[in-house]
């Protein structure tokens, strides 16, 4: 993939094989969350979960030409595309995320930027993936306008954003977190822009387990900030046998994915949308 063809900022640095644009910005993200999450991504139950649903979303509506995932983190759900045979490059304004992706996730195209640093040409990108970041957004409706102005007319709209705002727990404030999105928030925050093809909630069965472990202790003031390295616990790393088991009951959503059914709850949400034609409104 010909980066230079999409933006006249980035650079190639060709001791690391990561473009970079030479521009300093804030991120609301936790500082320490890439280095923690590629910690346990691997074994995380939910990382990998939300992979095998994002696959399938992807199989059910495949894309035309390659995937920006914006905001990947470690690239670890672009090393799954990938793998799954969906050309795929990565935008992470993280300088930790851009080097795991690039030197041990092995990705071929990794950008060390944020959106606006990498100043992307209007109507370059065939498709994008956004996956647990537009709730870092501010102003989630211009940041959805700007991606808006980069796809193509037709182009897909990958995501996932955390479901529900009466989940809100001390998660979502150690994440950085601006809000939690229901199927009626998120399609008036694309509206006029992309149309919703198809939505699902994800990790229906355990909600009543995530309400009583995270948002009820935050609700009645019993809940404490916690590092991400804390977290390894909630993804049953280094228990097999749970982890397992927790896939084995989650399985059901990967097929209602690959038949396209929709689950009605759950504690994420996963979207694909279309960039509608003309200009936005």
């Amino acid at each position: 993939m010909d980066v230079g063809s999409l933006s006249d900022v980035v650079r190639l640095d060709p001791d690391t094989g990561i473009w970079h644009a030479h521009i300093a910005g804030p991120i609301s993200y936790p500082a320490d969350h890439n280095a923690a999450c590629f910690l346990i991504e691997n074994d995380s139950f939910w990382f990998n979960h939300r992979n095998r649903c994002i696959t399938a979303a992807v199989r059910r509506f495949p894309p035309d030409g390659f995937i920006l995932d914006v905001g990947g983190g470690n690239g670890y759900v672009a090393r799954g595309l990938m793998d799954a045979g969906y050309e795929t490059a990565l935008l992470e304004p993280g300088r930790e995320g851009a080097v795991n992706a690039r030197q041990r996730r092995q990705l071929p195209t990794v950008i060390n930027a944020t959106l606006d640093q990498a100043r992307i040409r209007a109507g370059s990108i065939p498709n994008i993936g956004l996956f647990d970041v537009l709730e870092h957004i501010e102003d989630d409706r211009t940041f959805v306008g700007q991606l808006f102005d980069l796809v193509r007319p037709g182009g897909f709209l990958y995501l996932t954003v955390p479901a529900f705002s009466w989940l809100w727990s001390m998660s979502d404030i150690d994440a950085m977190h601006y809000r939690r999105y229901s199927r009626r928030s998120l399609d008036a925050v694309l509206a006029g822009r992309f149309d919703v093809l198809y939505s699902t909630y994800l990790f229906q069965r355990l909600l009543p387990a995530s309400f009583l472990i995270r948002t009820l202790p935050y609700a009645v003031g019993l809940a404490r900030s916690k590092p991400a390295s804390a977290y390894e616990a909630d993804h049953a790393t280094g228990r097999r046998r749970l982890a397992d088991a927790l896939n084995r009951l989650l399985e059901h959503e990967v097929s209602a994915i690959a038949a396209g059914n929709s689950l009605r709850v759950g504690s994420s949400l996963l979207v694909v949308a279309r960039r509608a034609g003309g200009d936005a409104a």
